[in-house]
């Protein structure tokens, strides 16, 4: 059962690189006057390991710094728990801070989560999260179930307990969090029955476990974010996490040494539910995707696969990239080799489980590490804070992270069978939600490749887009496509006009609004379907017009007129609305700048307000574009 395992482990396995001259770098980062500078220092303090004692002194280095900073989101967290966390707190803000999250946080008293909620002039709502996370005991829904209960008595008791949760969560969305957190309840309660707890429908470890099984599915359902600490606990030991000593002294359910782990937990939920999780995965290949050295071992001396230790660990990389894969991740070579051997090697080699055509991206030369992970962000059109380099050499491993700080180049063991953990423990590619369109993703970045081989062969970029046979399918934001747009809006930077992020409660909500038009968009072509790539969302504004609050579109489709066509019917669904006009705001962001002269390019002219662009439907007409309509028209 999760929790049961126990012994002081260590939490996890160790990713983040060892901090260097950590008092001096601190006391460097607190002399710098400028707040910005002075943020970015910290934030790479806290991008790296560090004790308790060191996440205390940069949580008060945090407090001495006012504001967020470039790239920095301030994002107010209301903490909800049955035990003391006022250790947790600055754990939470820091991992916050490395994530580019400036937490502003709140904590209900001790066990004080009910009437938190319930009371309208208390703190929490006086707060006003954005993000609320419960923090709770097994033993204040599950204390009353005798230990003799049979089966229906326990189900009835699972039942009550997870109505109960729901009923809080919807309170603190009532309260404002468009997001909600719910912590996994770990098992506290000694052995009754041995291997019989599994078995026993009243026994605790039992009664705990199918409770985090039914609430993790609750949670799920609703769009609640799942923090499974359980299972941390279960992987590191029990002791790791929790002290009964600390617990019966102080209600302390979370040891203060686990405090750092514990915020970059919370941090990196929170970060991907902002859009901030990695999105690529970049390899070198010679003893990290296979053992030796292609060049001078040749393709019968690399170790790779079944057979022995070393070979079935790099083949459990490879089974681990490809996994990644299947869910969205994309895959990219950064490798220092002959192009031709290297990539002769992942064609022929009968054990290689990832072939050429698995990669998005390969940059396979004698350039250094940190140009082509430049190059392969470039040719993908990513950030390069969306990368994830992973080499076995520490010397090209600190060379990236002085090069390329944005970039995560988690610290890998000297054994390759500690690969996979080390880099699954960093938690890069957190999700928040998991749509059909994450699982092609990773493919449709590989199609791409072949996109540009036919604009490289194309004469101009009219021909290369009518070359492309493009068709795009729209429809309302409903129930089957709110989650991908949800995804959308809080996953896209660059393509975004206002940068708000948004629940997917508010979603439904805004779409519910009388009035209201919200479109998705995706896009096909000769090399497959983009999934949905665009969001809008209009809401009516002042009389007879529509205001477009929400507008984002995919990196991956840029360029292909799609902009055009989606205001094209746009316009349409404006117009059987009833409306006149739309009225719409431009955000400038540092990332966000390739649609800086959007509005205007698209006939918008410029508002009453700064930054505000309006569109006279009346005047409108449609934009030419290579892009044909799916013949089933809007769902």
């Amino acid at each position: 059962m999760p929790g049961r395992r126990r012994g002081r482990g260590r939490i996890g396995i160790v990713t983040l690189a060892s901090p260097q001259d950590f008092r001096a770098r601190l006391a460097a980062a607190n002399g710098v006057e400028a707040v910005p500078e002075r943020l970015a220092a910290l934030a790479d303090l806290a991008r790296e390991r560090r004790a308790f004692l060191e996440t205390i002194q940069l949580d008060a280095a945090l407090a001495r710094t006012p504001g967020a900073g470039e790239g920095v989101e301030t994002l107010r967290l209301a903490l909800l728990s049955a035990g003391t966390t006022d250790h947790l707190l600055p754990a939470i803000r820091v991992a916050g801070l490395g994530r580019g999250l400036r937490l502003e946080t709140w904590a209900a008293g001790y066990g004080q989560y009910r009437q938190a909620l319930m009371d309208p002039a208390s703190g929490l709502h006086a707060h006003a999260p954005e993000a609320v996370l419960f923090a709770l005991v097994a033993r204040d829904f599950l204390g009353a179930v005798p230990v003799t209960a049979g089966a229906e008595e326990a189900e009835a008791a699972l039942e009550a307990a997870v109505a109960d949760l729901r009923g809080l969560w919807a309170r603190a969305r009532a309260a404002g969090a468009g997001l909600v957190i719910q912590q996994s309840f770990l098992d506290l309660e000694p052995e009754l029955f041995g291997g019989l707890d599994a078995v026993v429908p009243g026994a605790p470890a039992r009664l705990v476990a199918a409770l985090n099984a039914r609430l993790a599915a609750a949670a799920g359902a609703e769009g609640v974010l799942w923090l499974d600490v359980a299972r941390a606990a279960a992987r590191d030991g029990l002791d790791a996490w929790h002290d009964p000593l600390r617990w019966l002294q102080a209600k302390m359910a979370i040891r203060m040494e686990a405090g750092p782990a514990y915020g970059e937990m919370v941090a990196r939920l929170l970060a991907a539910a902002r859009g901030r999780s990695r999105k690529c995965l970049v390899l070198d290949l010679d003893n990290t995707l296979w053992g030796g050295v292609i060049g001078d071992d040749g393709l019968a001396g690399i170790v790779l696969g079944e057979g022995s230790g070393p070979g079935e660990a790099h083949l459990a990389l490879q089974r681990y990239a490809r996994a990644l894969k299947a869910r969205g991740i994309i895959l990219a070579i950064a490798s220092k080799n002959e192009a031709s051997v290297a990539e002769a090697a992942l064609r022929e080699h009968p054990e290689m489980l990832l072939r050429p055509g698995d990669f998005a991206a390969m940059a396979i030369n004698w350039t250094d590490k940190a140009a082509n992970l430049r190059a392969i962000a470039e040719s993908l059109n990513i950030g390069l804070d969306a990368l994830v380099f992973v080499d076995d050499n520490p010397v090209e491993r600190a060379q990236v992270r002085e090069a390329l700080p944005m970039v995560a180049v988690p610290e890998l063991p000297a054994d390759p069978a500690l690969y996979v953990r080390a880099i699954a423990a960093g938690g890069y590619f957190e999700a928040a939600s998991f749509t059909a369109d994450d699982a092609a993703r990773a493919g449709q970045y590989a199609a791409n490749r072949e996109r540009a081989d036919l604009a490289a062969a194309a004469g101009d970029m009219e021909d290369f887009l009518g070359a492309l046979a493009m068709e795009v399918d729209f429809g309302p934001v409903d129930a089957l496509a709110r989650p991908r747009a949800t995804q959308l809006i809080n996953k896209t930077n660059q393509f975004n006009t206002t940068t708000i992020r948004r629940s997917e409660a508010e979603v439904a909500e805004m779409a519910a609004r009388p009035g209201a038009v919200t479109l998705w968009f995706r896009l096909a072509d000769r090399f497959g379907d983009n999934g949905i790539v665009s969001v809008m969302l209009m809401v009516p504004g002042a009389a007879g017009e529509l205001e477009l609050v929400n507008w984002v579109m995919s990196c991956r489709v840029f360029g292909r007129q799609l902009e055009d066509e989606a205001l094209n019917i746009a316009v349409e669904a404006a117009r059987a609305a009833g409306a006149g006009a739309i009225r719409a705001d431009f955000v400038p962001t540092e990332k966000n700048g390739v649609i800086r002269d959007l509005f205007p390019k698209l006939g918008f002219v410029p508002g009453a307000e700064p930054q505000e662009w309006v569109l006279d439907l009346a005047d409108y007409a449609a934009r030419p574009t290579r892009i044909a309509r799916k013949e089933t028209g809007p769902r």
